[in-house]
């Protein structure tokens, strides 16, 4: 089976906010109906959309992802995740200087340079123990960071949970070529490389299944809703939350 980063990001991003929302937040909750104009006026066809990426994943990623669980040995499975970690580095720096942090994008450039060096092209995390904390940023949160408001809910056939905001700002990533994949000319490498990261990603995930609850497509939709806003915000979150 052969997948592409775009299916894995599709896959990987409903599961992926229920790892990283805020404890602060209640997922489940109906806060965006109840208290700002809906979010999601295109529920008809993004629960058709999301039946379809949830079918790719039940029969497809998922079980490929919990077999690589079962045989890679914990510190392999570390250091993969690690390297990958750290090819995102360059794009939380370019991103942390577009919204002006300056002091985060000192951070992502220690980070990449320690891990490269150090910790042998970032198979050890040397930077976290050194104090360095790892930085999340995307071009979808340097929009919001500028004051875009996030539109409506999309729900992409391949790409998941997204809004028209953060569509955009994938699709400017992806034409600035800041990930490592662009980067990788030889094609058997680039795919294997890519076919690693979705399944270790999904691997590392397959223990926040049990957090869902009710309504699949709905507490997906709210957990990655209020992750995003939390993100944009830095963890700064206002009193309605």
């Amino acid at each position: 089976m052969k997948l592409t980063h775009a299916t894995a990001r599709s896959l990987l991003a409903g599961l992926l906010a229920l790892s990283v929302a805020s404890p602060a937040l209640a997922v489940d909750g109906d806060y965006y109906e109840e208290d700002f104009h809906n979010p999601d006026p295109w529920e008809p066809v993004n629960r058709v959309v999301f039946r379809f990426n949830d079918t790719l994943d039940t029969y497809a990623l998922r079980p490929v992802a919990r077999g690589y669980d079962r045989i890679m040995p914990q510190p392999l499975n570390d250091g993969i995740s690690n390297v990958f970690n750290n090819l995102g580095e360059p794009k939380n720096l370019v991103n942390n200087v577009l919204q002006g942090k300056l002091h985060d994008a000192g951070i992502d450039l220690s980070r990449f340079m320690l891990n490269t060096t150090l910790g042998v092209v970032g198979i050890f995390d040397v930077a976290t123990r050194m104090g360095l904390q790892r930085n999340d940023e995307d071009f979808g949160q340097t929009l919001g960071a500028w004051g875009m408001p996030s539109g409506p809910y999309v729900m992409l056939p391949f790409l998941g949970p997204s809004t028209v905001r953060d569509t955009g700002g994938f699709a400017a990533e992806s034409l600035a070529e800041l990930s490592y994949r662009p980067h990788m000319d030889h094609v058997p490498s680039r795919n294997t490389a890519i076919g690693v990261d979705v399944v270790d990603t999904r691997a590392g995930l397959l223990p926040q299944e049990r957090l869902i609850r009710g309504d699949k497509y709905r507490f997906i939709r709210n957990a990655w809703l209020q992750n995003r806003e939390f993100k944009v915000r830095d963890g700064q979150v206002e009193d309605e939350f």
